[in-house]
């Protein structure tokens, strides 16, 4: 990042990436942003109006402030100004926005995606996609066979996105016919909504049915959501039945995702599944490698081992380790260090830090998860709804927490020898109800996310 465009275009995609953060605002909003100049820990951006400065502030500030702090490492202060009251001074600046795809597009390209034993046969399945329409026929009739759907997945941070963008600017550039459909399960939620909500389905439709090339980041969001998967699976159909390409991405093998309809995983299944998993010594540091060179920054063998050390399995963690070192040495004027780097690492493992799991945060969440209240768990009554959110509250706490069932008595104040019938009840529902046991997995995975 050898620029003030350099670090907004991270900054544009950190907000790009946010969960609460919808592609519509994003585009409206965030997008049409321009970078100004960067002085005194203040980034200056310019906006077209007034009221987008204002909405923009109000509704999404929080946001882009956090996303500057996440790039360059430190405290910045975030001003936007009114681009009608500043065009004078601007004519400086050749990197606005709406670069932005184009430029993140072709930093993920398979070209920079180090390869390593835990993710060599997904690349590998991911290039043989992307040249599906370059091969003789035969071979990709063979091809669509197998490969079709091709479902990539994995922990988050390892790699899934590199390569299905990687597919996508690879097609784009030898295909560029070809209508291909790049989109996350998030996305594909928000705008059916809102096609739902504008009576505009027809152009939902026409976009997602008769695209050539269909990538859907994530696929895992939509399970849960009944009228969401309705509309994938007749989507999967269309484009499966007309020998078009569909490539996934999912956190978890679909045999796994709960809530999903068995007739969408049963279609997952049908074709080809590969894995990623966290990259070993040697390939970290080539990927640290890959990164300080594209950035433009010298890291000495011992800086580059330090990080690969203490950053194991995620590979989001050391871009952003890379990223923050850049930063540093930009605005301190300071080479790489260990101490530099055991700082940044130090730091964005605090980020990346899952919330500690609470006693409250379990009640809490379990409460949510089953309609009713905190203090209903924490109360006598024994109405059925509520008494069985209070003994799945005693199976979350000891099978995450590892609580004793002393504790877990203390902790609901109700009588101790009543807290091993209660989980052994469970325990033994669970086996027999799926989607309970449905249910329970989410309340479980949402806490060791979250």
């Amino acid at each position: 990042m050898d620029s003030f465009n350099d670090v907004f275009l991270e900054v544009l995609k950190y907000c790009h990436d946010y969960k609460t953060v919808s592609e519509p605002g994003y585009n409206r909003w965030i997008k049409i942003l321009e970078p100004y100049k960067f002085e005194n820990n203040i980034a200056y951006l310019l906006a077209d109006s007034e009221f987008t400065k204002t909405t923009t502030e109000t509704n999404y500030g929080h946001i882009i402030k956090e996303a500057f702090e996440n790039v360059m490492g430190f405290e910045v202060e975030v001003k936007i100004l009114v681009k009608s009251k500043e065009e004078n001074d601007t004519k400086d600046i050749s990197v606005t926005p709406a670069n932005y795809s184009e430029n993140l597009t072709n930093l993920l390209t398979f070209e920079n995606f180090v390869q390593g034993e835990s993710n060599k046969l997904a690349f590998a399945f991911a290039k043989t996609v992307a040249n599906r329409y370059n091969n003789n026929s035969q071979q990709s009739d063979l091809n669509t066979m197998i490969f079709n759907p091709l479902l990539i997945y994995g922990d988050s941070g390892l790699g899934k996105t590199h390569l299905m963008k990687a597919i996508e600017y690879d097609v784009r550039k030898n295909n560029p016919d070809l209508k291909i459909v790049y989109t996350t399960g998030e996305s594909f939620i928000n705008e059916l909504v809102k096609a739902i909500e504008t009576k505009d389905t027809v152009n939902f439709h026409d976009k997602y049915r008769n695209a050539d090339f269909l990538l859907v980041d994530d696929i895992q969001t939509i399970a849960g959501k009944e009228r969401m998967q309705e509309e994938f699976f007749h989507t999967f159909n269309d484009l499966y039945n007309a020998g078009k390409q569909i490539v996934l991405t999912s956190d978890i093998h679909p045999s796994k995702i709960s809530k999903l309809q068995d007739r969408i995983q049963n279609r997952l299944l049908n074709g080809m599944q590969v894995d990623i998993t966290p990259p070993d010594l040697e390939t970290r540091m080539a990927i640290i490698k890959s990164k300080a060179e594209r950035l433009d920054l010298h890291l000495s063998e011992s800086v580059t081992r330090i990080i690969a050390e203490k950053i194991k399995s995620n590979v989001r963690q050391i871009e952003g380790t890379v990223k923050k070192i850049k930063a540093l040495t930009i605005y301190t004027n300071e080479q790489p260090t260990i101490s530099m780097a055991q700082r940044v690492i130090k730091e964005i493992m605090i980020e990346n830090h899952p919330a500690e799991i609470t006693v409250d945060r379990i009640i809490n969440d379990v409460a949510d998860a089953f309609d009713v209240t905190s203090e209903d768990i924490l109360s006598k009554n024994r109405q059925a709804k509520i008494s069985l959110a209070r003994k799945i509250t005693i199976y979350v706490m000891k099978n995450v927490k590892g609580m004793t069932f002393t504790q877990i008595g203390d902790a609901l104040n109700k009588n101790h020898s009543t807290m091993t019938i209660h989980y052994n009840e469970i325990d033994q529902l669970l086996n027999t109800n799926k989607a309970l046991k449905d249910n329970v997995d989410d309340i479980i995975k949402n806490l060791k996310d979250n």
